[in-house]
């Protein structure tokens, strides 16, 4: 649906008024859209969930991914490093017996060895295995959706120019195979695919910098005014923006 008659300026403006705590991304209704990957994570991460004993959401953000299973262990944490999204996945998720932990992302995760049956994560920012192989109980799983590599990169390089190719290979699915491999987890099953991005609007590309911080870091609209401003002339003459994600499916065990 495209927004055309709306002005750059207010396009912007209301871009930049909209919240961006947790993992909701309804605004981008009508907006942009992303193809989904074929495997469906949401519905077979609750399926695990409902046969665990104790589970654990890293990064769950605003705790939307792990609030929309139909059932939740007797034994559910979630962590989270984002003081707003720590407030809100806590609102949501204490309902239903759930803990959120605040916990940076980077920091070895505050649980005892051999806690948890079942780990789960929906893009966090990076696996970090050694902390998940110690975590799990002998024989439990880890079942994760990542953000692959060169993610969105149509939309990084636009503002930032052509990446080196370390960039474009981190998050590489058989660079994360290796790793959990080397934390002495088994692959059971990893799946890729790269999905269809597009952007109606320059309401949209702002929207999404402010929300996924790390594409485009120390993005703000007046230090991308121009190139903003150029984007937008192309969306209305041309049509949407398109991009590509990359996400894979990866399920690990500990033996």
């Amino acid at each position: 649906m495209s927004r055309a008659r709306t002005t750059f300026e207010e396009l912007v403006a209301e871009a930049e008024a909209a919240p961006t705590e947790g993992w909701d991304f309804s605004w981008f209704e009508g907006r942009a859209t992303e193809a989904r990957p074929s495997w469906g994570y949401a519905w077979a991460m609750g399926e695990r969930l409902a046969k665990a004993e104790a589970a654990l959401d890293i990064q769950t953000g605003g705790g939307e991914v792990l609030n929309s299973a139909d059932t939740l262990p007797p034994l559910t944490v979630a962590t989270e490093g984002w003081p707003p999204n720590v407030a809100k996945a806590t609102a949501l998720l204490h309902p239903r017996g759930a803990v959120v932990v605040a916990s940076p992302e980077d920091a070895p995760l505050p649980f005892a060895d051999e806690t948890f049956d079942l780990v789960v994560s929906r893009h966090p920012v990076r696996a970090y295995w050694t902390e998940i192989a110690r975590v799990l109980r002998p024989g439990g799983t880890y079942f994760a959706q990542h953000v692959g590599p060169s993610s969105a990169y149509e939309v990084v390089e636009y503002f930032l120019g052509p990446q080196p190719d370390a960039q474009h290979n981190a998050r590489h699915p058989d660079r994360e195979r290796a790793e959990a491999e080397a934390a002495g987890l088994e692959i059971v099953e990893l799946r890729a695919e790269r999905l269809r991005m597009e952007f109606y609007d320059i309401g949209a590309v702002v929207h999404f910098l402010r929300k996924v911080v790390w594409m485009v870091p120390g993005f703000t609209v007046d230090r991308y005014r121009d190139r903003l401003r150029t984007l937008h002339e192309r969306i209305e003459a041309e049509g949407p923006f398109v991009a590509h994600s990359t996400r894979h499916l990866i399920e690990a065990r500990r033996p």
